[in-house]
Formats: structure tokens, sequence, C-alpha cells
């Protein structure tokens, strides 16, 4: 069965410094190359609004989607964690779907 993975890249460090562009395109390239291909969602970042105690705080976002047969739970658990280190963020979001493919 395919499935659909999301990674939600956020584009700024959980202190509001901007993440380098070249660090994003160098996971695109990476998850390209892993999965033979990878879509990134780049022209408009999305912006998430979510509510932490009593202030709104916002996240700009892009996604990345990669089409997988098998999902090797373990690798993609490391993987986040990876991101989460290098993009310095206490959680990267990544959503698995299976995916009829017509």
């Amino acid at each position: 069965m395919t499935n659909v993975v999301e990674i939600f890249l956020p584009l700024d460090t959980r202190t509001g410094r901007p993440i380098d562009l070249e660090v994003i395109e160098g996971i695109v390239k990476g998850l390209a190359d892993r999965f033979g291909g990878a879509t990134a969602y780049t022209r408009e970042p999305a912006e998430g609004l979510w509510k932490r105690a009593m202030s709104i705080e916002r996240d700009r976002i892009i996604m990345v989607e990669v089409l997988v047969n098998d999902v090797d739970e373990s690798w993609w658990h490391d993987y986040r964690r990876k991101l989460e280190n290098e993009l310095e963020q206490d959680k990267v979001l990544i959503r698995i779907t299976p995916c009829r493919v017509i």
C-alpha cells in the first residue's frame, strides 16, 4: 500500500530565528534522494496558530510530502528527533496517511 508522509517543517527556530533556506533545501533533497522524490510546498508559508497559556503563538511552516510503500516507523521516529534537534524545535509533526493510487 502507498502512504503519503507529510513533514511539517518550521521556518523559524523555537526562539524565532529564521532557519537558513539551505537547511530546508538540504532536508528536501535528502528526502528526495532516499525516497525517489519529494514535493515541497514552498510558495507561501502556512501559518499555524496555537494557544499556549495566555498567549497565541504563530508558526511559519512549509509541508514536504513523500510517497512510501512501507513505513519504517523506527526510521521516521529517529528522523523526527533529528529534525527537532537540527531545527531547534520542541516537536516536528510528521503525519502518515494510507493512500490508494488510482
